[in-house]
């Protein structure tokens, strides 16, 4: 049968493959098509795996087997993935986009990789990003911009950019990506689908290269929230098991993390969504995201949700909190790339001048710029004026935000102020790069889970551009927005 990538789904690909109306390699030949003819112009991948059809080969024989033993064979089994540059995959190069880790392989999976391994899913490929994750639009790569599959003239968002951009394009059925401040939603909602930035440690962090260690989390993103929720289910959890009692620290063991919804207000009633009126009236907005907010709003209203105006006192404050913690943290993890360890070596001298060189040659100026803010803000007489105080403010911010979920169940807001700009626009001028990061930086700072899903569009140069609703839940409540999620979309 002819396959349809742009409509399908892993559910709906479990189903054919269980059927026999496809092979798991000829699922993957049609994305490696898709990529092969798309790609050239997008450049959401970094490297296609020369090994994916042999991939498919050995999952087709686990089908093969599963079927002939008459049992059941897992959802993942023998469907494409591809893989953010920073998640490291053993034997593959893993450079984070960056000249200074150009020919880096990892010599071990990433908790999530191992998951997904035993899953049986295909890794067709490792995707473009902003170097080190410091971006919003993946124009910081080392390797040039990924572009958007909706306008080749737009950027894919950032930093997991080539992550939404390979679903975008249907060259792979779902992708990994890493979420600091929005690096998964906002580029989701620019490229029109659907991404989920899970609670602090519900996934583990072990292999994913760190950028800001306590606001860092590995994610999903797919066509819809039930594939975002399959692989969110897959890879959820401890890991210690799987690296020999190592592995990430503050990773949520499997056995105590929520599957069914936290604030559910009783049987058969539908989640009560807060909305911060205050916090959306900026002049930065594009009035065809207020217009997409609202008509979302209306829509939940029709299906029987109760939406309630709350107060974020503090919320003002999240973006600058978010640009001095994360600086901070940037500059202690970054310190690891000194030309010893791994990764690109340049010869000095001496030891200092080795260190120096090759950091010179090796990163890049939106990394070097944070790393040097990171360092102003953790120096000798900052240190209490700029970080202690943006960690007093992050608590804050996440008391409101507990507080409004004593009333209410979800919080909504629109996931960028804007559809995905153009290539260039706002290169020169990082204020405006980073103010693209105002609505979802709240999730990272404060922990909690938001959803990314697609949300109208808004016509620009004679083309629509796709838009995002973001929703942001408890603690440990990814039910709810799974729930609300596939309704809000029709997927229920």
């Amino acid at each position: 049968m002819k396959i349809d990538l742009s409509n399908l789904t892993i559910a709906t690909a479990h189903e054919h493959l269980v059927k026999g109306d496809f092979t798991s390699v000829e699922l993957t030949q049609a994305y490696l098509e898709e990529i092969k003819k798309k790609d050239g112009k997008i450049n959401a991948y970094r490297e296609v795996f020369a090994d994916a059809l042999g991939q498919a080969k050995e999952a087709d024989t686990k089908i093969a087997e599963a079927k002939k033993a008459g049992t059941p064979f897992g959802l993942l089994l023998g469907i494409p993935c591809a893989i953010k540059d920073n998640i490291l995959i053993q034997g593959r190069i893993a450079g984070a986009s960056s000249k200074i880790l150009e020919d880096y392989r990892a010599t071990y999976d990433a908790t999530v990789i191992a998951k997904l391994r035993r899953e049986g899913v295909i890794f067709i490929g490792r995707t473009n990003m902003d170097e080190f994750a410091m971006g919003g639009s993946t124009e910081n790569s080392a390797y040039g911009p990924t572009r958007n599959p909706h306008d080749s003239e737009r950027v894919a968002g950032g930093s997991s950019g080539g992550s939404a951009a390979a679903v975008a394009m249907d060259g792979a059925l779902f992708s990994l990506g890493t979420d600091t401040g929005g690096s998964i939603r906002q580029p989701a909602s620019f490229c029109g689908v659907v991404g989920l930035k899970p609670t602090y440690g519900a996934v583990s962090r072990y292999g994913a290269m760190a950028m800001g260690s306590s606001l860092d989390q590995i994610g999903p993103i797919g066509k819809t929230v039930a594939d975002c929720e399959i692989v969110f289910n897959a890879i959820r959890g401890e890991d210690t098991a799987l690296h020999g009692g190592r592995g990430d620290g503050t990773a949520i063991t499997a056995t105590t993390y929520p599957t069914t919804r936290v604030g559910s207000k009783g049987a058969g009633k539908k989640p009560v969504i807060g909305v911060p009126r205050h916090f959306l009236g900026g002049d930065g907005i594009d009035p065809a995201v207020m217009k997409a907010l609202d008509a979302a709003l209306e829509s939940f209203k029709s299906k029987g949700y109760d939406i309630k105006e709350i107060q974020l006192p503090n919320i003002s404050y999240a973006l600058m909190v978010y640009y001095i913690v994360m600086p901070a943290e940037v500059s202690s993890n970054m310190a690891r790339y000194d030309g010893v360890k791994y990764g690109m070596h340049v010869d000095g001298g001496d030891v200092v001048q080795d260190y120096l060189k090759t950091r010179r040659a090796g990163l890049g100026k939106e990394v070097v710029r944070r790393i040097l803010l990171g360092t102003y803000v953790l120096s000798s007489g900052y240190y209490d004026a700029y970080y202690n105080r943006a960690n007093a403010v992050r608590a804050m911010i996440t008391n409101d935000f507990l507080k409004a979920f004593e009333s209410v169940d979800l919080v909504a807001t629109p996931t960028a102020p804007g559809p995905a700009f153009k290539v260039g626009e706002k290169a020169s001028d990082p204020m405006s790069m980073y103010l693209e990061d105002i609505f979802t930086v709240t999730a990272n700072i404060t922990g909690m889970p938001a959803i990314s899903v697609p949300c109208g569009s808004a016509e620009k140069d004679g083309k629509a551009l796709p838009l995002g609703l973001q929703l942001t839940a408890r603690h440990g409540d990814e039910a709810t927005l799974f729930e609300a999620g596939q309704e809000f979309l029709n997927e229920i």
